[in-house]
């Protein structure tokens, strides 16, 4: 009887993390999408730190660690959490050392008004090698590529609000 109850336990105990080992699907699409973010970088940290984040490293020198190369995190896991007109939209943003970003990827969004949103090409493209110290202004900087402007402006938001935020806490600041 003791042993039977030890093996319900264990067993338990152990699903949960069975099930996790068998879910490659979200690693493989993670992957992909980090990838996207810094196609030169050799390999990625998991998700780590607060703010969460991941780390992009470039190859590594015979002998020596890898180098930094940039950090990739998700917008709706930093506070305070941005919405757009039906919710928040999650994106993935990359972003190099000097503060500057490599790309975004918008991965879910809720647009109640058909395709004319952020979910364009065009709207994650003018973020590549955008510095985090601009102004992200929709009209100014940043252009509206679409007739959805609250979500444009909400995105535009979450992109600075959370690049400056990780900015802070795992970046040097330049040296003036």
């Amino acid at each position: 009887m003791l042993r039977s109850r030890i093996l319900v336990i264990a067993i338990t105990l152990l699903m949960p993390l069975a099930q996790v080992i068998s879910q490659p699907g979200e690693d493989e699409t993670l992957h992909k999408q980090l990838r996207h973010l810094f196609p030169n970088a050799a390999s990625f940290s998991s998700k780590q730190g607060n703010p969460p984040h991941f780390k992009a490293y470039g190859p590594a020198e015979s002998g020596q660690a890898p180098v930094l190369v940039g950090l990739a995190f998700w917008t709706t896991e930093l506070d305070p959490l941005e919405r757009a007109y039906d919710g928040p939209i999650k994106m993935l943003v990359g972003m190099d050392t000097a503060g500057l970003l490599t790309r975004i990827i918008v991965t879910e969004h809720r647009e109640p008004y058909g395709y004319f949103s952020v979910e364009l090409p065009e709207f994650a493209e003018q973020f590549e090698r955008k510095n985090i110290r601009d102004r992200f202004r929709v009209g100014a900087d940043v252009d509206a590529v679409t007739r959805a402007t609250i979500s444009v402006t909400s995105a535009s938001r979450a992109v600075r609000n959370s690049a400056r935020r990780i900015a802070r806490a795992h970046l040097t600041p330049p040296q003036q």
